[in-house]
């Protein structure tokens, strides 16, 4: 008797290990397909971006720094970053008080982060504040929004497309 609960009981195991583990099958699976469909298709990354955010004027919805709402100091500013040869770097310009400057955006293949450098002629103490290594946080055509990537810099950048 005690022999048949002991087998009763292994087989109990063995069954619930087998469900759990092909449950984990299924969601792995089902997370790789999703992976693959994500980076299997960089084109149509490539082309999502160059249609929604490449040669688009943009103006500032949102910005703070540490906290503090800058919004004002952006109106009437309009910024574009160009495409170029490639869809992952290119010249950028902003555009304040009738003064166009100059610099360069720079993209990763998963179109996650985004590196600004406005640089030319000599750009505005704000302007300061685009020249940074950003991540999206979202990609939402038209408002992009944006914050300091690999930190806890207390930034927030909301770009609306016009």
């Amino acid at each position: 008797m005690i022999y048949k609960s002991k087998k009763r009981l292994a087989s109990f195991y063995l069954t619930s290990f087998l469900i759990a583990a092909c449950c984990s099958l299924l969601i792995l699976s089902g997370g790789c397909k999703k992976l693959a469909l994500a980076t299997g298709n960089q084109h149509a990354l490539e082309q999502y971006f160059a249609d929604n955010v490449l040669n688009r004027t943009f103006v500032v919805d949102f910005a703070t720094d540490s906290s503090v709402d800058i919004t004002s100091k952006y109106s009437g500013n309009n910024f574009i970053l160009t495409k170029t040869t490639s869809y992952y770097d290119g010249n950028m310009t902003g555009t304040k008080d009738g003064i166009t400057y100059t610099g360069t955006w720079v993209s990763n293949s998963d179109y996650s982060k985004l590196v600004i450098n406005l640089n030319s002629p000599s750009v505005p103490a704000t302007f300061i504040f685009f020249n940074r290594v950003w991540k999206f946080t979202k990609k939402g055509v038209p408002v992009l929004q944006l914050a300091p990537w690999d930190s806890t810099d207390p930034k927030v950048l909301y770009m609306r497309r016009l």
